[in-house]
């Protein structure tokens, strides 16, 4: 042999010649398989189609992977074969590659430690070999017809080896070109829902009979917790003590696995079983790339979908229920959430276990306590801000719960029984941690934004109705649908110097802080202005020039009554309106009608009118004061309205207070399944005489 020895094109004149460039390109293969056909047409040399395209394939494949450089082609027919020339231009040493005759018996071994498609070169080419240039080198193969003597060396198109043709004690059991050919076009059904099982069968079986094998195996550990699975199996199990002929997978983590032939020793078994291997793993990679990209869509899901569960939730201690049920048994076998009190210790918060047998158990191991306790690396996990592993009865992993730089506690896991956690689990539940902690955070905000709002708002409203001999007096309140916000809705009750009692009901515009201000400033105004004695035309004509003079656009809608002993058994009422809609008469005897003159609200203009109006309550009779959270309820784009409210009202005669004001709250609250946008406060002054 030589390795120096290579392809010549002196003696193609009456033959045809083709030369191409390709990129060193996936297509690369197909483009070189059609230029050798077009050649092998032309001369017709059609009998040598299946050896040619098949070497063809091979060594534009190896090229491509192995020197990643364009490709030159070179095709050169004759009347009685076929010369093809695969040239890189990737540097490389004479060393690297050996050049031998068609079943050389005493390198088949060395070529087939080289590689596979060597192999296939060495037992189908007529002559092979390689050539060195400054450039790169390049790799060809001759094949000559069948029953034709080859011409001599220099004269058919290339240099040949010393001993050419195939010698007299080649292997019988080689494989044919066919054979070759249909293991090696053999793929997976694109459209079959799992391919893998019998594109793995039939390589097996091709494989098997070509080395003559009584028996074969593949199997596949998928790292999916479900162990070694029997991908294929081909003939009949293994004899007890035969020695197998085993050839692992080449795939990457966490997938692993092997091919197994009951073979007699071979030239062929090993290099076609490690051939056959390769172009299994080559298609359990892309399974596995499948699968990977699937379970992160997968993961990507559920993610979003915790996301908007742990954000629907504003409730402290439902959001931390909430996350165990996520993580079991999806995510793990067992998972607790521990919150930091404000000295610093953990609290046990939710648990939850995918066998609820065992929530005792693990509440028992979560409360134990020593240097070596899950309660030591989950104070660990939390004071470092790092992932902490668990060993243990209940192994797992630790993560702390850290949400806009505060460290709220830690959410430890167990891992699964059948398998560990993989990275992309890891950090799904590393995500889901920092998910949690947000939504624990933001409960934590909100809760303590719903306990301000609800001290503002008591603060605003009497916390209980004086008791009046002859006078009933009855309110109810409904704050707004959000329960973390202030509403500017309020009432009062407020005994005035002369003996009479005064009612108040009133509307500040807006919501927040800023509205209950306002709120508060009406409410201690009128308080101090009728305290000293002020009628109630100039309390009013005073507390409109202070909003005014206070500015900021807030104005107030307000309805007052000052109730007293009348002639008799009645009571007599002087009601003025500032801007606020006017009250429900309801006669004891039947009937229901509004009654008051309307008047400017107060905080929008210098002056202001409010009319008094004169009302005189017979016994049982009640006076029913509102605010616009009540006539402004909307049931799509209904409104319940002032008319539906005396409608309401009117079948209330000779109810007590309370029960009028309690009926009207749920007439109105009734009236749509939405919660409250505004406010709903309703007050009821009645004639209680008898």
């Amino acid at each position: 042999m030589s390795a120096e020895a290579g392809p010549a094109t002196a003696g193609a004149r009456d033959g045809a010649v083709r030369r191409v460039r390709l990129p060193a390109d996936r297509r690369t293969p197909a483009a070189a398989r059609a230029v050798v056909r077009s050649v092998l047409t032309e001369s017709h040399l059609d009998e040598l189609a299946n050896e040619a395209l098949l070497l063809t394939t091979e060594l534009t494949t190896n090229a491509v992977e192995h020197a990643g450089t364009e490709l030159d082609i070179e095709v050169v027919a004759d009347e009685v074969g076929l010369t093809v020339t695969v040239s890189d231009f990737a540097p490389g040493s004479g060393d690297e590659l050996t050049v031998g005759d068609r079943n050389d018996a005493t390198e088949i071994n060395e070529v087939s430690v080289r590689g596979r498609g060597l192999l296939l070169v060495d037992h189908f080419a007529s002559r092979w070999g390689t050539t060195y240039l400054p450039t790169g080198k390049g790799v060809w193969f001759r094949l000559d017809r069948p029953g034709v003597d080859p011409p001599a060396a220099g004269t058919v198109g290339e240099s040949t080896p010393a001993s050419a043709g195939p010698p007299t004690g080649a292997d019988p059991s080689a494989p044919s070109a066919s054979a070759m050919s249909e293991l090696m076009q053999t793929a997976p059904d694109l459209y079959g829902d799992d391919p893998l099982p019998d594109f793995a069968t039939s390589l097996l079986s091709r494989v098997a009979e070509m080395v003559g094998a009584a028996g074969g195996t593949i199997r596949l550990d998928r790292g999916d917790g479900q162990g070694s699975q029997v991908l294929a199996r081909f003939g009949r199990p293994p004899r007890p003590g035969s020695e197998l002929l085993r050839v692992p997978l080449t795939v990457h983590r966490p997938y692993a696995g092997e091919l197994e032939l009951d073979a007699a020793p071979s030239a062929y078994a090993q290099p076609l079983a490690v051939l056959t291997a390769e172009r299994l793993s080559l298609h359990l990679e892309n399974d596995r790339l499948r699968r990977a990209d699937i379970r992160r869509q997968v993961w990507l899901t559920f993610l979003a979908e915790a996301s908007e569960l742990l954000a629907q939730s504003l409730d402290v201690d439902l959001t931390m229920a909430l996350v165990p049920q996520l993580v079991v048994p999806r995510l793990g076998q067992w998972c607790a959430v521990h919150t930091t009190d404000e000295w610093g210790r953990l609290r046990l918060a939710a648990a939850s276990h995918a066998d609820e047998s065992m929530l005792p158990q693990l509440h028992k191991v979560l409360a134990e306590t020593g240097p070596d306790s899950v309660q030591a690396r989950l104070r660990e996990a939390s004071r470092s801000a790092a992932q902490i592993p668990l060993g243990g009865p209940m192994e797992g992993f630790a993560v702390p719960l850290i949400a806009r730089g505060q460290r709220l506690g830690t959410l430890a896991v167990g891992r699964h029984q059948r398998h560990r956690h993989d990275p992309d689990e890891v950090a799904v539940l590393e995500d889901v941690a920092r998910r949690a902690a947000l939504a624990i955070e933001n409960a934590r905000i909100h809760a303590e934004r719903r306990r301000v709002a609800q001290t503002l708002q008591q603060s605003l409203l009497p916390p209980v109705l004086p008791v009046v001999d002859g006078i009933g007096f009855a309110a109810e309140y409904v704050p707004t649908g959000d329960d973390a916000e202030v509403g500017g809705d309020f009432y009062d009750v407020v005994p005035l110097p002369d003996g009479r009692w005064l009612v108040v009901i009133g509307d500040v515009s807006g919501k927040g802080v800023q509205a209950a201000a306002v709120t508060g400033l009406v409410r201690d105004v009128i308080r101090v202005l009728v305290g000293d004695g002020k009628p109630l035309p100039e309390a009013l004509a005073r507390l409109n020039e202070t909003l005014v003079e206070r500015g900021g656009g807030r104005y107030c809608t307000l309805a007052l009554a000052a109730v007293g002993p009348g002639r008799g058994d009645q009571l007599a009422v002087s009601l003025h309106l500032a801007g606020h809609d006017r009250p429900v008469l309801l006669a004891g005897t039947g009937g229901a009608e509004f009654v008051g003159t309307g008047g400017t609200a107060l905080g929008l203009l210098d002056t202001i009118t409010s009319p008094t109006a004169e009302i005189t309550l017979a016994p049982g009779d009640s006076l029913i004061f509102y605010t616009d959270g009540v006539t402004e309820r909307r049931r799509g784009r209904e409104l319940f309205g002032t008319d539906r409210l005396r409608d309401a009202a009117a079948p209330l005669a000779g109810y007590s207070a309370d029960v009028v004001a309690a009926r009207l709250r749920a007439a109105a609250i009734n009236f749509s399944v939405e919660p409250p946008r505004d406010d709903i406060a309703v007050l009821v002054l009645r004639n209680d005489a008898t």
